[in-house]
């Protein structure tokens, strides 16, 4: 499914969403120079039968050569704990660089150790052609572009503004259905409402994008806000200070259960997007450590 928006001096924004993880992945482009950056690619994958397919990342090639449009870069916003990143399969396919926020590294660090990786397992986002700092600059053909680290529902997440779009990856979702959960490893709700404040700081007219939609009620899928819409009708937000929404935030973490491809998808996800080595058969193999994840609800 895609819906796109132009404005003149905007860009061009292309939401495809994902049902099987209910993930929306962007190709964001200047209409005047056609270039284009893609964000948050998934890669498929089935749990069941342990299949990948590239079904997803091929959806946003076959539009950007309908478009007409040329890939400058390929983005993450974090380390995903629901699906697989396709950033690796598209770069091969593009040529594009791949880029992330630098504090992939502490996500590295961490997840290295629950998964017990050998000791030479670069730590260092050396996977990525880019590691992003805060305030960053780049450019989508003529239009500016920044990078705020926005952390809480992960240690490395960012938020990439471009134009008068900003792609808020899991830290606010559509104004009916809330904020995202803090209770990953080295998630902090305290970091997670710091970010919020700094991204509703944003003009009130910024277009803001979500990296899910999980559709409440049984509604289509919804991928686009503003600040003023999130300030005025997210329930985790509007009316809502800091102590009522920890409080809340922590209630409702308590009682989520853990994504169902969060150990699947991180030891992925830290090598940005590549799969484990393959091994003297020739299959390669995801780990999974048990007990991992102490306290978690069971769905």
């Amino acid at each position: 499914m895609i819906r796109q928006r132009i404005s003149e001096g905007r860009p061009m924004v292309a939401g495809f969403f994902e049902p099987r993880t209910f993930s929306v992945q962007y190709v964001v482009s200047d209409p005047d120079t056609r270039e284009c950056v893609i964000i948050d690619p998934v890669l498929d994958f089935d749990e069941k039968s342990g299949a990948t397919a590239t079904h997803s990342a091929d959806e946003l090639l076959d539009y950007i050569r309908r478009e007409r449009l040329n890939v400058q870069h390929i983005l993450d916003t974090h380390p995903h704990a629901d699906h697989f990143s396709a950033a690796q399969y598209l770069r091969k396919q593009t040529g594009a660089p791949t880029a992330i926020g630098e504090q992939v590294r502490s996500v590295q660090r961490l997840w290295k150790e629950l998964y017990n990786l050998p000791a030479d397992f670069p730590e260092d986002g050396a996977q990525w052609d880019r590691l992003y700092a805060d305030g960053d600059t780049f450019r989508v053909g003529t239009i500016p572009a920044r990078v705020m680290f926005s952390p809480g529902h992960t240690l490395a997440s960012v938020t990439y503004v471009i134009g008068d779009a900003a792609f808020v990856h899991d830290t606010l979702f559509q104004p009916d259905f809330g904020t995202a959960r803090a209770d990953f490893p080295g998630g902090s709700a305290e970091d997670l409402w710091r970010s919020m404040q700094r991204i509703l700081q944003l003009p009130e007219e910024t277009r803001l994008f979500t990296g899910h939609d999980y559709m409440p009620e049984g509604r289509e899928p919804e991928w686009e806000s503003t600040v003023a819409e999130q300030k005025a009708r997210n329930p985790h937000i509007a009316g809502v200070d800091e102590a009522a929404f920890l409080a809340l935030r922590r209630q409702r973490d308590a009682e989520l259960p853990m994504p169902k491809l969060i150990l699947h998808s991180l030891q992925v996800n830290i090598r940005g997007g590549r799969m484990p080595e393959p091994e003297d058969n020739g299959r390669r193999y995801l780990k999974i450590p048990l007990d991992a994840l102490q306290g978690a609800a069971w769905s």
